[in-house]
């Protein structure tokens, strides 16, 4: 199962409505199930690919983006709306998902990654023996 946690994420918001986007909000996320894989969607529009970085360590997915500002060096900003700098996110994973067989892919600005669930937590028969006949029951 996929956990969301991020204790910090509330003041953030807080400290953004009262002083302004000061620095790179947390990237905006999506998390589903789709049959024997978790499916995971991260919102990082502008960020080249070569920018992103995945890692996983003990369960817990970090997931890195810079965005750098389009104007040249010395230009002179008129508007800047759009946060540029580093993008960081943190997933904690269940012990049920397979963390070694995690597929990323980067399109249209979108990060998706497939987190397949560990085989030792799907569903199985389990074959028991004994008496006449033989009879399967789902466990």
């Amino acid at each position: 199962m996929l956990m969301r946690s991020d204790p910090f994420r509330e003041f953030d918001r807080l400290a953004q409505q009262v002083f302004g986007p000061a620095r790179p909000g947390t990237m905006a996320m999506d998390a589903y199930r789709s049959g024997d894989d978790f499916i995971v969607h991260f919102d990082l529009p502008g960020v080249d690919p070569e920018t992103i970085d995945l890692d996983v360590e003990r369960n817990v997915l970090n997931v890195h983006a810079e965005r750098k500002s389009p104007a040249a060096e010395g230009a002179e900003m008129i508007v800047a709306e759009r946060p540029t700098g580093t993008f960081t996110r943190q997933l904690f994973l269940g012990e049920t998902l397979d963390t070694e067989r995690i597929d990323a892919s980067y399109e249209a600005g979108v990060l998706t990654l497939r987190i397949p669930v560990a085989e030792q937590a799907k569903p199985r028969k389990i074959q028991i023996t004994g008496g006449s006949e033989r009879r399967q029951l789902s466990g």
